[in-house]
């Protein structure tokens, strides 16, 4: 029964995080953002096209937390996982939120981007919490990167993607710091390369699909 009720869970998780079903727990970072000026339809593309591959990558997150609390050994691994999905789970929501601000839709391989994950996190998982820490690491090491980029790519006047990405920023360096605090080391250079290019076929792809 423990095992059943544990995989409702995880496939509830699952259709939530597709459908971006669920409540912010804190106030959406662009609540307070008055634009100055509308943005051209351009621009209006090309912010959508970045707020739908961050949408991606929060998706990605929530499926890589669930896999690795599905497998992780310890209940300090777990707690660290469920609060950080938790906190992630914010990330998704404000960026679906924004995506429908700009007249977006989310990407249309989310399921895919969601199995992958989830699989790479489990995986992460049954090879030992320090592995699994150190992935979350060098993921989260990544994702602030990846952001960081975001800031200077997103359209000047673009305020409301900015305040968001901004404080995603803020988020992803703390869980990985904390990571790093309860074990995480640096991954093999090999690892992290290929991280890098998995993750650059994903932003390229969802920027458009």
């Amino acid at each position: 029964m423990a095992f059943i009720d544990t995989l409702i869970r995880q496939l509830d998780g699952a259709l939530k995080t597709i459908h971006n079903i669920g409540t912010a727990q804190r106030v959406y970072p662009a609540s307070h953002i008055v634009e100055a000026s509308p943005l051209s339809a351009k621009d209006a593309r090309h912010a959508a096209g970045l707020m739908r591959v961050n949408h991606v990558g929060e998706v990605c997150a929530q499926a890589l937390y669930a896999g690795q609390l599905m497998t992780a050994r310890s209940s300090a691994v777990r707690e660290f996982n469920e609060h950080a999905a938790l906190e992630e789970r914010d990330h998704l929501l404000w960026t679906a939120q924004r995506l429908k601000e700009l007249n977006a839709k989310p990407s249309l391989l989310n399921t895919l981007w969601y199995s992958a994950s989830w699989a790479m996190g489990a995986v992460a998982g049954l090879l030992g919490d320090k592995t699994s820490l150190s992935f979350v690491r060098e993921t989260e090491a990544q994702v602030e990167a990846h952001l960081h980029s975001h800031e200077t790519l997103l359209p000047a006047n673009d305020a409301a993607s900015l305040a968001i990405v901004t404080q995603m920023k803020l988020d992803e360096a703390a869980h990985g710091a904390q990571a790093q605090q309860m074990g995480g080391e640096p991954l093999p250079a090999s690892l992290t390369a290929l991280m890098r290019l998995s993750a650059k076929v994903m932003t390229s792809t969802a920027y458009r699909i």
